[in-house]
């Protein structure tokens, strides 16, 4: 790798462990979700608030993180938003109540927000055009890493709350399991603040505020003195072309001339979360344990989903500067489509009946009267034994003994639904998952890029925070088999667009871009 690649690569790498933040903050939640719910006795739609309150503070902080990222800076916002994960994680884990868990859910919200927006347009703004798309997917890979080491965080703390060491009885990881998963992403949090202590600041943002010989000194690092100059003019130029335009307001995004790159990153960030991948990353070991097999096996599955999530993403880094944002994109739809099709089936064939020797087999300390009322009775979907479970034993004892009694009673084919989310994050890993932000990052012109970005991750974020809401009461109210096909019937939608409307992006200059993309008035 070449002096003018290595350079930009490490500032790509330190900025992008915002998204390994943000992947940790979202998903670690997974793991915690069954106790919190028996913890502070939660209603499914409080369930479903608890885990959504992060995004929804998320959602906020990107309507106005452009904005400051303008006025104080790329990295100044970054390392604020380090502060707010580390606050989040040690208000989280302590909190006595509900109340206090969300609002420090919610304070972790608006470091995610910035960084998710912030950190791929930084890494954007200063890379080299050929390989833009390979460190602009550096964000979404420490995302899809952070989500996987809080699968296997996860997994690694339940191992340990079950052993009787010495130690673990000394730091109390038995009985406040669920607090120290929480809790320990205050040690990355530190480590991102300390390394965005040498970054530089945005070229692009330097001579935004007229900082034009700083700028050129970063230039001359990133991309060498010929192209630096060059960059320099081309950026000037297109700052100097909108002088007499007044100051950015959120109208001009609705401006009829970014009709076209609004269109495609408004339905990209929409797709992207209606396809349900927050649904799986966020509630992972629950889908698992739907399908009967066990607590500590659901969890051991989640961290294989954080697993390929990081290989697939890895491969859309190798490939999409290479094959292009839209040949996978398109490829990614296609099998996402597919999974959740198998997923639909495979808990639509389901059938669940308890039968005495497999409940005795699980010790669980229910009324043997009151199971008895159970036995031998066949139930055709997921919703109807759920309902039975909580109107012979309350909603109590059900929440506690939902995942033991599904995986005494199911009938179901554990591998096919393996394979279907497995199949799932794969397709999403190698497509919508890095590609929509590498195109947020290309799609807007200069003057309005830091709003238009938060507006379609305002977009982005909205969505995901209805899903992740209404998921639990998905589960039970209309059951797992319709909810995937919803989803996948929203990715096919999705497939049909991306087709006909979708350009590709690949191997051009941000202003080239523009040109292309909007239209001149």
């Amino acid at each position: 790798m070449s002096d003018k690649k290595i350079f930009p690569t490490r500032i790509a790498l330190i900025v992008a462990l915002g998204g390994f933040l943000m992947g940790f903050d979202a998903s670690v939640i997974s793991g915690v979700v069954r106790f919190i719910e028996a913890e502070f006795m939660l209603s499914k739609l409080e369930l479903g608030w608890a885990v959504g309150s992060l995004t929804l503070t998320a959602t906020l902080a990107m309507l106005c993180s452009g904005w400051l990222s303008d006025r104080y800076g790329r990295r100044n916002v970054l390392m604020a938003a380090a502060i707010l994960f580390a606050v989040s994680a040690m208000g989280s884990a302590l909190a006595t109540n509900f109340t206090l868990f969300v609002i420090a859910r919610m304070v972790g919200g608006l470091g995610v927000g910035a960084s998710l927006i912030i950190a791929p347009m930084y890494i954007a703004e200063i890379s080299p055009a050929k390989i833009r798309g390979k460190l602009v997917s550096f964000n979404q890979l420490n995302i899809v890493v952070g989500i996987s080491a809080a699968f296997f965080s996860n997994y690694l703390i339940l191992q340990w709350a079950q052993s009787d060491a010495g130690w673990v009885e000394a730091l109390l990881i038995g009985e406040h399991a669920w607090r120290w998963m929480l809790g320990v992403e205050a040690i990355p949090a530190v480590i991102y603040f300390l390394g965005l202590l040498f970054v530089p600041a945005s070229p692009r943002w330097q001579i935004m505020k007229g900082k034009v010989d700083e700028a050129r000194v970063t230039l001359n690092r990133l991309v060498g003195s010929d192209a630096a100059q060059q960059q320099l003019d081309d950026v000037k130029k297109s700052l100097e072309a909108d002088k007499h335009r007044d100051k950015v307001s959120i109208k001009e995004i609705f401006h009829p001339a970014l009709r076209y790159v609004l269109l495609i990153g408004v339905t990209l960030a929409i797709l992207q979360q209606i396809t349900g991948i927050n649904a799986v990353f966020f509630y992972a070991p629950i889908i698992f344990e739907q399908s009967g097999i066990g607590t500590d096996a659901s969890f051991m599955q989640a961290i294989l989903v954080g697993l390929i999530n990081v290989f697939f993403t890895v491969l859309a880094i190798l490939f999409i500067d290479k094959l292009g944002r839209r040949p996978l994109l398109i490829g990614g739809l296609t099998g996402i489509t597919i999974a959740m099709m198998v997923l639909a089936y495979g808990f639509h064939s389901a059938t669940y009946q308890l039968d005495p020797a497999q409940v005795e087999a699980l010790e669980i300390p229910l009324d043997e009267e009151l199971l008895g009322s159970l036995y031998g009775v066949t139930f055709q979907n997921d919703v109807h034994f759920k309902n039975a479970v909580i109107d012979v034993f309350g909603q109590e004892a059900a929440v506690e003994y939902e995942a033991a009694l599904i995986q005494a009673a199911i009938d179901i084919n554990p591998v096919l639904i393996l394979f279907g989310i497995l199949g799932f994050v794969a397709s999403f890993a190698i497509s919508l998952g890095p590609v929509m932000w590498v195109m947020f990052s290309e799609l807007f012109p200069l003057r309005v890029r830091a709003l238009a970005i938060s507006f379609a991750g305002f977009i982005n974020s909205a969505f995901s925070f209805l899903v992740q809401l209404v998921f639990p009461w998905e589960l039970a109210t209309i059951g797992s088999s319709l909810t995937f096909l919803i989803y996948g019937l929203f990715a096919a939608a999705g497939l049909i667009f991306v087709w006909r409307i979708v350009p590709e992006t690949k191997n051009k200059t941000l202003e080239e871009l523009e040109v292309m993309l909007v239209k001149k008035e």
